[in-house]
This record gives structure tokens, sequence and C-alpha cells, in this order.
């Protein structure tokens, strides 16, 4: 075992480790980068749900900046700006065709090697073999969603973590600063970090057998939370309706239908393949698993606990944006706590294979349907060029009904760069992002509900919404073929084909 991985909890400089082994294994990570970042470059736009509008935002942030426009602010904020930031500031140099690529790659770079990072800090060793794995964790559901600063910000706080593993005053100022950058770009991966660090420094104070009570404690917030959420109507607090048996992690997996659905249940019975081979070998040829093999399989269980326990959504007041798909971003971090029990065992040389094989498949399945995106893109700039330039649209595009990546209108925004103004766009009204709506601006509505119900497709125009051109899917057969017509008073922003409805009585008369 490599003295720079090894389980005594030395406070060796962090820094010096990762510069030794970088040395050490240069053309390695050289090549797994390179490998990594492949996906970000293989179609024209990168498809992943919300960045669309995380784009199309950057754009807005520049024509404010350049006094272009008015009734638009931005907001001095602390967190949840890191992606945007250089999203914004690449795309000032570069333009943001380019900006966009070289700065999800970063993300992703950052993801993957904070991961691996704390995944061999923490079990005593490199896990080359789980790479695979982690590639397609790098670009499952949380990446395809298009949560950008929370990727980013969970990079960044196993960056921390591995950092501060094995203490030491000098370790820990490392951590605080890359949890510093943590939370510029999301509070969940700052809350990660305090939350873990925490645990596990009061895990190795407390005499061992002493040591179940932390995870009792942790069992008893989160149901606290649960009952406070559930008997607080105020704050809207929904649960996901999958089952347990999907809080695992393996449901990072489950992107672009029922194929996804399988291969992640497949992944997940691999996985405790590996781990039953493992235990074989613990017992039967000694093949002990690292110092940190019980503490690995507590922060899973614990993880697996607390996403059961939290809500998927909830609004803190009723005119607030949504805090949505909460869990069903947190088991990315599940799953990361699945590879490190992984990590902790000894695995059998052939699991390597497996785990390659369903990288492959993943990667393939990836590569046809982003291309199924990219098609729909395409049709939107195609579209746009025959707007008049400063037209304002409602994007309007669903996903096939097996499909769990839903936002793919986002993508028709970005389309919009430099020629037509979402007025849906769920940003400045939410209030938790820098671009912000003032009352009465042109080019975006300044209501949560209206936005989401635009982008839905089920929102009814009224006179004083107009004008307002839809960009829409005229195709039964082929979800990527968009059109543009005219809203009319009384249409759906879904059908403007559509004769308008009558408009409502005046309940006044």
């Amino acid at each position: 075992m490599p003295p720079e991985f090894s389980d005594s909890r030395s406070s060796s400089f962090a820094i010096g480790t990762a510069l030794n082994f970088f040395r050490k294994n240069i053309f390695a990570i050289a090549g797994i980068s390179a490998l990594l970042v492949i996906p970000c470059f293989w179609r024209s736009r990168i498809q992943a749900g919300d960045l669309g509008s995380h784009v199309y935002n950057a754009w807005l942030a520049q024509l404010i900046e350049h006094h272009q426009i008015s009734g638009l602010t931005i907001a001095r904020q602390w967190s949840n700006i890191l992606f945007d930031l250089l999203l914004q500031n690449v795309g000032n140099l570069l333009g943001f065709v380019a900006a966009e690529k070289i700065v999800v790659a970063f993300a992703v770079l950052v993801f993957f090697w904070g991961c691996f990072s704390f995944l061999a800090r923490a079990s005593g060793t490199p896990p080359w073999g789980l790479a695979p794995f982690l590639f397609v964790l790098s670009y499952g559901y949380a990446f395809h969603m298009g949560f950008m600063n929370y990727y980013l910000s969970t990079g960044f706080a196993f960056f921390a973590l591995a950092a501060a593993w094995h203490g030491g005053a000098g370790n820990w100022l490392c951590a605080g600063v890359l949890a510093a950058v943590s939370l510029l770009a999301h509070p969940i991966g700052f809350v990660l970090f305090v939350a873990i660090a925490c645990y596990v420094s009061l895990w190795r104070l407390l005499p061992r057998w002493t040591r179940f009570v932390l995870p009792a404690i942790v069992v008893v917030c989160v149901t606290a939370v649960k009952v406070y959420f559930a008997g607080h109507d105020t704050l809207a607090a929904s649960w996901r309706s999958e089952g347990f048996f999907q809080l695992l992690g393996q449901d990072q997996l489950n992107l672009f239908g029922h194929r996804y659905v399988l291969l992640s249940w497949i992944a997940l019975a691999w996985g405790n393949v590996c781990v039953l081979a493992a235990i074989y070998d613990w017992i039967f040829r000694a093949k002990k698993p690292s110092a940190g093999f019980r503490l690995a399989v507590e922060l899973y269980l614990l993880a697996v606990i607390g996403t059961f326990c939290l809500p998927e959504n909830f609004r803190v007041g009723l005119y607030a944006g949504w805090i949505g798909l909460l869990v069903s971003r947190l088991t990315l971090v599940t799953a990361a706590f699945g590879l490190l029990v992984l990590a902790a065992l000894r695995l059998p040389r052939w699991s390597t294979h497996g785990n390659c094989l369903g990288a492959l498949l993943f990667f393939l399945f990836l590569y046809q349907d982003t291309g199924k995106l990219d098609r729909m893109e395409a049709s939107a700039r195609t579209v746009v060029q025959s707007l008049p330039i400063g037209t304002r649209v409602v994007a309007v595009a669903n996903p096939p009904d097996d499909w769990r990546i839903q936002f793919i209108y986002h993508s028709i925004e970005r389309a919009c760069l430099g020629r037509c103004f979402s007025f849906a766009n769920y940003e400045p009204s939410s209030l938790q992002f820098r671009v912000r709506a003032g009352p009465g601006n042109y080019f975006v509505t300044t209501s949560v509900d209206q936005s989401d119900d635009m982008s839905s497709g089920d929102y009814i125009m009224r006179k004083d919404d107009l004008p307002l051109t839809s960009i829409y899917q005229c195709d039964d057969a082929d979800f990527t073929q968009l059109c543009a017509l005219p809203l009319r008073e009384g249409q759906k922003t879904e059908d403007p084909e559509s004769e308008p409805s009558p408009p409502a009585p005046d309940s006044d008369n």
C-alpha cells in the first residue's frame, strides 16, 4: 500500500501528499482526465437540462452589465454563484459556446477528482478499479439535470474532506479554503463538508464501544426533521414516491428511459456481488478491509436514512421559489459513500471488468440520447432565426414519458442567445440566482408560479401578457421538431395552433 494513502491517522500535509501522488501518476491522471471530458465535446452543445438556463442567464447578466437591457438587475449574493461567475467571465473572453464546454469540463474534473481523492484518503488506497463507476456518477442525474452549482459544490466538498481527513492545522486550513469555495458554489456542498467532518472527528474521539451513539443521534435528528416538515403545511413539503430502494444511490444512473432503470439495478446488483466476493475473501482468505470500513458503512447507511426522511420539494414562503428535487440531488452523495464502502474492501480483480462494461453501456446509451436533444436544440436555433430580434418567447418542450430528465426546454432558451428573450425564464423570479427581475420589466415574468405554468404549457394567455411567441413541439411523432407561432388571448402556451378559449366572465359583474 502506498505510504501516502496509509490508514494511519498521519497529519501529513495534504497538498504535499497530493503533489507527490500527482507526480507518480501523472500519465494515468492525464489519460483519465482526457477520457472523462469527452462527453463535454461529443455534441455541438452540452445537453444537461438546466445548463441551458445558466448559459442564457449569463448572457442576460452580460447585457445588464453593459446597460443594454433595463428592468433586470444583478444581485450580490454569497452562494449559488460560482458556476455562473465562471461561465460569464469565460464567456466574456471566448464566447458562450466555448465557455460552456470549458467550464462544464472543469466542473466534471473537479467532481471526479474530488470524489476520487476522498475515496483514496478515507479508504487508504487509490480506487483505480472504481474509476468506471466514478465516470458514470460524474455524468449521472445531478449532471444531466444541470444542477451545476450543486455539482461543483459537491466536488469541492469532497476535496475539502480529503484534505481534512487525517487532521493537522495545515490540512484544516486547506479544507477551510476548499469548503469556502464549495459554499460559493452552493450551500449543500458546504453543509456536507461540515456535517461529515464533525461526524468523523467525533467518531474518532469516542471510545470504540460508545461509537454507536453517534449514528443513533443522527437518526433521531433526521426523523425529527421529517416530522417537522410533515407538520407544517406552509412548507408544502412532498416526498419522493419511488420507494426506499430508489434511495440507495443507483438512481443517479436513471436518466433517459427504461433501459437506464434496468442498467441502474444491474449496477447495484453488481456492486453487491463485489461486496459479497470481498467478504468471502475476508473470511476465508484473510483479506481484511481497510480500517475505515466500519465508518464507510455507517456513512452510507446514514445517507440512505437521511434521504428517506428529507423532503423532495418544499418552499419557505408562499411567493418564494421552490427548493426542489433535494433528495434526487443528495443520492449523488449516497452513491459516493456506497463507492467508499467498495473502496474500503479488497475487491477481486475481476470486479474491474464488470465496472468497465457497465460504464461502456451507460455512455453508449448517453451518446444516443444526447444526440436527440442536440437535434431538438438545432431545430430551436432554426426556428429562432426566423423570428425578429428581441421577440419574447415561451419555450415549451416535454421529454418522452419514460424519461426522468426534465427541463429539456432550457436548451431552447440557450438557442435564444443574441436573438430573443425567454419570458418564462425561472431564475430571475425565483430570487435564488444572480439575475433578478424588477416589477413591470418587459423581458421576464416576476411570478414563480406563472413561470412554472408557462413552461409546463398549462398557462392560459391573458391580454396583458401579449405579445408572446410560443416555441413548441409541433410533430407528435418526433419530439425534437419545434415550431414557433404567436400566442393569442385564451390559448395555452403549449398549443398556439388551437382556437382561443373564450375569456372567463368577470366575477365582479
